[in-house]
């Protein structure tokens, strides 16, 4: 029996958030030798679907148009292709280094397939990626805009995304990879003195959610504490399906894929 992972690289990983447009390639790079390691030796017995962050691409136009906030003025709708169109390059870059490690990767562009309501994913067409995923390809989806039936326009995020294809695929992980190595109980890049969370489930929800920050550099869709919480309260609907996160450190995402025992991360039940 084969299990699926759904797999997602951050935007704070794939690219510098501080600085526009700015891909960190080498460590795509990287993460696609690892993807493609796992993924060999579990020959069969791994499904897998990335997901990607949009980063200092997306994020970066979408706050100067405000596309989080719907159709507000007079260049939104310009706003709405632009930010489809960096998501888009970003995109183009991370499928050409997963294909060229020998990843047989296939994109899905989510501003063509998905129709949002506010904060809710109302529509996605998953019947293509579900069809592909048993014939040994991995589908990749991505942060991208999405027509909004009450505001226009919106931002879906790829969280929202592995929402909806877990509650349709249950797969058994979901893995949030990221700049820092799991949820700490502050800002680890601040206070050097913070502590990892090893494990979030109901005994200890409440008091995390109540300290989690934001995101470093630009964040149209939440920073860590929505991340967070829609992993948890996912986890609250499909048990026993876990959420880790984990940071892009050498050697993290290739032993987690691998189904080793780790010792880093935040695991969320």
């Amino acid at each position: 029996m084969s299990e699926l992972v759904l797999l997602k690289l951050g935007g704070s990983v794939i690219t510098d958030k501080t600085q526009p447009f700015t891909a960190r390639t080498g460590v795509i790079e990287q993460l696609a030798r690892e993807i493609k390691n796992a993924l060999d030796e579990r020959c069969g017995e791994l499904q897998l679907i990335i997901g990607h962050g949009s980063g200092s691409f997306g994020h970066e136009v979408a706050a100067r148009y405000q596309t989080h906030r719907g159709a507000v003025g007079p260049d939104s709708w310009p706003g709405f292709a632009e930010v489809a169109a960096v998501a888009a390059e970003l995109n183009h870059l991370v499928m050409k280094i997963l294909r060229q490690t020998g990843i047989p990767a296939i994109k899905f562009q989510p501003s063509a397939s998905t129709r949002t309501r506010g904060e809710q994913l109302m529509y996605f067409e998953t019947h293509p990626i579900k069809e592909v995923l048993q014939h040994g390809l991995v589908p990749v989806i991505y942060g991208d805009v999405s027509v909004d039936a009450n505001q226009g326009m919106s931002i879906v995020s790829t969280e929202k995304l592995f929402d909806n294809l877990a509650r349709e695929l249950s797969p058994s992980r979901i893995v949030l990879v990221g700049q820092v190595d799991g949820v700490y109980d502050q800002d680890p890049r601040q206070h050097p003195e913070a502590e990892l969370i090893p494990d979030i489930d109901r005994s200890n929800w409440g008091e995390i959610e109540a300290r989690l920050g934001g995101s470093h550099g630009v964040d149209v869709t939440g920073g860590m504490f929505t991340k967070v919480r829609e992993m948890y309260r996912l986890t609250l609907a499909m048990p026993p399906m876990q959420a880790l996160i984990i940071s892009a450190k050498p050697g993290n995402v290739e032993a987690v894929l691998k189904g080793q025992m780790v010792d880093f991360g935040t695991v969320i039940n």
